[in-house]
């Protein structure tokens, strides 16, 4: 019903927000990733899920349609309700958990608060394939190389490149030769760029 909102920040913590929409003002539930990506200014657009039940309705604000699309897929698993789900997006990104359930990563799911082994089974039972399918399985996929990634993607940010294009370069290089040293990483993702 209400999928995004548009307005001024009055208040922000790091576990909601209220936007002023009009008049109105929305008090909207957010996770810690959520908190990190909202700008400075007041003027700010969220994307939301409204969860509806007998005696509430309840507003999740999202920054990005990736983590909207998680936090959907993760509450349609039995036994996830939507403070699990917040937890799991506070405490790690949503690119992180995808990652964890493609992998069939039992501890780091269960190294969520909240989130027991057969929970953390049953998550990557049901959501390995809906995830592959409807990401591409290199995209969803991370390499155990992070950090010459990050330290990659850092390198190219300070030359000047915006970093979803780095990314992509970056993506596509270690996708080809995950051993690379960090600076023919650079060297590689340059001439794609």
């Amino acid at each position: 019903m209400i999928t995004h909102l548009q307005g001024r920040l009055v208040e922000k913590y790091p576990t909601h927000v209220v936007i002023d929409c009009q008049g109105v003002g929305y008090f909207v539930n957010i996770s810690l990733n959520t908190f990190s990506q909202l700008p400075e200014g007041e003027h700010i657009r969220l994307l939301t899920h409204l969860q509806v039940k007998e005696d509430s309705h309840t507003l999740f604000g999202f920054m990005e349609a990736s983590e909207r699309e998680l936090f959907r897929l993760l509450i349609s698993v039995s036994g996830i309700g939507t403070s699990i789900v917040r937890t799991m997006l506070s405490s790690m990104d949503p690119r992180q958990i995808m990652d964890a359930i493609v992998q069939g990563n039992v501890p780091v799911i269960q190294g969520i608060k909240g989130i027991g082994a057969k929970t953390a089974q049953r998550v990557i039972l049901d959501l390995k394939d809906k995830i592959l399918k409807i990401h591409d399985q290199d995209e969803v996929y991370s390499n155990s190389n992070n950090t010459k990634k990050d330290e990659a993607l850092s390198a190219l940010e300070v030359l000047g490149f915006p970093r979803k294009q780095a990314e992509k370069a970056v993506d596509k290089v270690i996708s080809q030769d995950a051993s690379l040293s960090v600076e023919n990483i650079i060297k590689h993702a340059l001439k794609n760029l």
